[in-house]
């Protein structure tokens, strides 16, 4: 009969992953049994492990090493970050061990024994085992941090439970100020806001539909990313399905952030139009303050869920990666991100990373009044400036992405070197995006001045649509030969996308845009501007930011091996999830602090004698 210590050993030892089936299917990550070492009170290790080919004369042992590496389709090395983007070209590998054992100990038995394994094979193995990856079962109680954030939730929930109940229990026709107050927290009065389909008389109907494809697209190339997080019984597989054409749907992702600038342009533009046309002024300071305080709490109160309550609530093999990670950074960067200067930092040690738009946009609307100011005032003067920044802007991408080998398309075999680097160089950076925005800036202009109803001769609508569907071709049809499983690199092809598909994609929009605006879009104008868009773009700023917490939930979460199919790519419940997460934080956080903040704006104070009650761009426009 086994003793209980040798039943122990046993189980460490069952825990530890094995040589499997199919390793030239790509099924080369193996997580072991997560649960099995961690309730035997073994230490869990997943190590990462990259197989060289040492000897490169014998095509057979190459032929293996791909198909063993699924084809390449990403190359990474094991210095690169792994929080965000994968290993792709790294074996995880994982080991159940007692838990006296360090890292260090870990990593110095794998070597040896993948050195005997790989002896006289041709091959040359490397093993890393990073401290972080390694578990034992925690029993420590809570931080004090946790503890007080999630009392400041709690205590929020609370003061959202005391005004629902007060806004179904009211006197209607008494509202105090410390009433009003108290209702900006209303689930009652939220969710009528947020599921309301009233269109407002002065709204670009259009960007609705526009903002939801765009969500939507860009939603299906993140969950891409997050899937290549997972292991898969048929990896190889999955490989060869990446280069098909279709997958440019997925690798074009970088475009699809593009019509969310522009049309954030758009609607500072036509909105700040507005305001200097009725009352010839901007109150730059308010407009500043007013979006600081629309941005500042969700995103701040997911950066302390994230931080201090997403990694106490789960665990497995990834989880310290893709979440525990996430959440160290935070902790030493936070301040970045709420200062809006976090995509200058790079991707590697960004708080959040996916919320790098975010920053972006804000620095872009930091100048956009003086620039409005000028089209408005001086209309041809303002065009000419805006035609100036798109082109050093583009001129910018077409140069950095030529001399430092870059690329915006995620083609077949791109290293995740490359891919940080053109995040880093030019993905992230406003100068580089600013081509869209001014476009945009230049569209709100053009639909405050041409105004609704007027009617466009077929023949220019025949050409407007001919042109569109050019500009369609050019930004996504055209590039999708650099998603083919054997296209080489080409720095002049990837300047080339880099430099115009944005404005070609953007430009597709602006044309549905002004046509939808002034009455000549049809069924693409209807289908565009339907009601239920508004609900869409209500959630869009937190279903941008709550999507890769779930992802990455899910990832952490995640045991074993599985069949990949394209299926995986549409998880209703995940996507439910990303929905529900998104509703929560918008009627917790967003929505209220929003009524909070219409209510302080609304509220100047009286003028002082002597003193502007407010600092303007414009006393007068012309």
């Amino acid at each position: 009969m086994l003793s209980r210590s040798t039943l122990w050993i046993v189980k460490v030892y069952d825990a530890t992953a094995k040589i499997p089936s199919g390793l030239l299917r790509g099924n080369m990550n193996q997580f072991g049994d997560f649960p099995l070492c961690m309730s035997s009170g073994g230490r869990y290790c997943l190590a990462y492990v990259d197989i060289k080919l040492a000897a490169t004369d014998y095509s057979t042992l190459a032929s293996a090493h791909t198909l063993l590496h699924s084809h390449h389709a990403f190359r990474s090395k094991l210095s690169d970050p792994g929080h965000r983007v994968p290993r792709f070209s790294s074996m995880h590998w994982a080991v159940c061990v007692p838990p006296s054992c360090t890292a260090e100990d870990v990593e110095e038995a794998m070597s040896a024994v993948a050195d005997r394994l790989s002896d006289r094979t041709g091959l040359k193995p490397t093993v890393q085992v990073d401290s972080e990856m390694c578990q034992v079962i925690d029993d420590k109680p809570l931080p004090r941090s946790t503890v007080f954030v999630g009392s400041l939730f709690l205590g929020l929930l609370t003061i959202i439970a005391i005004s629902t109940a007060y806004d179904y229990n009211r006197n209607p026709g008494v509202v105090t100020t410390k009433a009003e107050i108290l209702l900006a927290f209303s689930l009652k009065k939220n969710c009528g806001k947020l599921f309301s389909v009233e269109v407002p008389a002065d709204d670009v109907s259009s960007l609705h539909g526009i903002r939801f494809l765009n969500a939507m697209m860009l939603y299906l190339s993140h969950k891409s990313m997050a899937l290549f997080f997972n292991p898969y019984s048929n990896r190889t597989f999955m490989a060869e399905m990446l280069g098909k054409p279709w997958t440019v749907i997925a690798r074009a992702a970088s475009l699809y952030t593009d019509p969310f600038i522009m049309m954030s342009g758009l609607l500072t533009s036509y909105s700040l139009g507005k305001k200097l046309i009725k009352s010839q002024s901007i109150n730059v300071p308010s407009e500043i303050c007013s979006r600081l305080m629309r941005l500042m709490p969700t995103l701040g109160g997911l950066i302390l869920f994230c931080t201090f309550i997403l990694p106490h609530m789960g665990s497995g093999p990834q989880w310290p990666l893709v979440v525990n990670h996430h959440a160290e950074l935070c902790k030493q960067y936070w301040w970045r991100n709420m200062l809006f200067i976090h995509n200058y930092f790079g991707f590697k040690n960004m708080c959040l990373t996916h919320t790098h738009h975010v920053g972006i946009d804000t620095q872009l609307f930091m100048v956009s009044p003086f620039l409005i100011y000028m089209v408005y005032k001086w209309p041809k003067e303002g065009m000419m400036t805006l035609l100036g920044i798109g082109t050093l802007s583009t001129v910018l991408r077409y140069y950095t992405v030529y001399a430092r080998q870059l690329n915006l398309y995620v083609y077949f075999g791109s290293s995740v070197e490359q891919m940080f680097n053109t995040a880093d160089y030019s993905y992230i950076l406003p100068t580089h995006r600013a081509t869209v925005y001014v476009i945009g800036i230049a569209m709100g202009y053009i639909l405050r001045q041409w105004g609704k109803n007027i009617r466009l001769k077929t023949s220019h609508l025949t050409l407007g649509w001919l042109v569109a569907l050019a500009l369609l071709y050019q930004s996504v049809i055209q590039p999708s030969h650099m998603g083919d499983r054997f296209y080489s690199y080409d720095k002049f092809d990837a300047a080339i996308y880099s430099a115009f598909s944005p404005i070609s994609w953007c430009l597709f929009y602006c044309w549905i845009i002004f046509t939808s605006h002034t009455g000549n879009g049809g069924f693409v104008s209807d289908l565009a501007s339907w009601r239920g868009w508004q609900i869409t773009t209500r959630l869009s700023y937190t279903f941008y930011l709550t999507q890769f917490p779930v992802f990455f939930f899910n990832v952490g979460r995640n045991l074993y091996s599985e069949a990949y199919s394209i299926q995986l790519l549409f998880d209703i419940k995940e996507t439910i999830a990303v929905v529900l997460a998104s509703m929560v934080l918008t009627l917790v956080i967003e929505m209220p602090f929003q009524n909070l903040r219409s209510m302080m704006l609304k509220k100047t104070p009286p003028p002082i004698a002597g003193v502007k009650p407010e600092t303007k761009i414009a006393e007068k426009v012309q």
